[in-house]
């Protein structure tokens, strides 16, 4: 098997980029929405994050630990769910289909991804809710996140990730985007 090399900036920026021409429209939106709401971010730009320890190079830079992001369903197929849960947490489909009396859940298929949060797989993220207009997703935070201080997500592409107060996107971003979190304890 190769050994792929992965690039992370070593410099945390605040805010946008600078100079952003190369970046994807739906990448310039995340910016251009966090700052109308007056929310501060800052941000590490790398390679694409395809792995967990992609990730934890990430979380060096960042100084947020690992947040998984999952784009969920139940069997089907007529609720959807994003959940964020710390990184390290295990995941158990079961837990979490109790708590929201849901049907057994399974990952969602890719084309319902792109079709609500205008986001691809490994690239899942929170950011993604500002295109679902139509409250297709239930956001789910896990407590450890929802009492976190920082929220880590990527702006709807995993070649950055962004650290914003939790708060924020309590009180700024989820209203602006029109979605209510349900906290789950997994």
């Amino acid at each position: 098997m190769e050994n792929k090399t992965f690039n992370v900036d070593p410099t945390l920026y605040k805010g946008r980029p600078k100079n952003y021409d190369s970046r994807l429209e739906k990448e310039k939106k995340v910016y251009d929405l966090l700052d109308s709401l007056g929310i501060e971010y800052e941000r590490a730009d790398h390679d694409a994050a395809d792995t967990i320890e992609d990730c934890e190079e990430v979380e060096k830079i960042i100084g947020v630990d690992i947040c998984k992001n999952l784009f969920l369903c139940n069997r089907q197929m007529t609720k959807f769910y994003l959940l964020m849960m710390p990184g390290k947490k295990p995941f158990k489909t079961k837990d979490l289909s109790q708590q929201i009396g849901s049907a057994r859940l399974s990952f969602g298929p890719a084309e319902k991804m792109l079709e609500f949060l205008d986001i691809t797989p490994g690239s899942v993220s929170i950011m993604g809710l500002a295109n679902d207009k139509n409250n297709d997703i239930q956001l789910l935070l896990d407590r450890e996140i929802y009492e976190s201080e920082f929220v880590r997500c990527h702006p709807c592409i995993n070649t950055s990730t962004l650290k914003i107060k939790t708060k924020d996107i309590l009180e700024k971003f989820l209203p602006a985007v029109k979605h209510e979190p349900v906290v789950v304890d997994l």
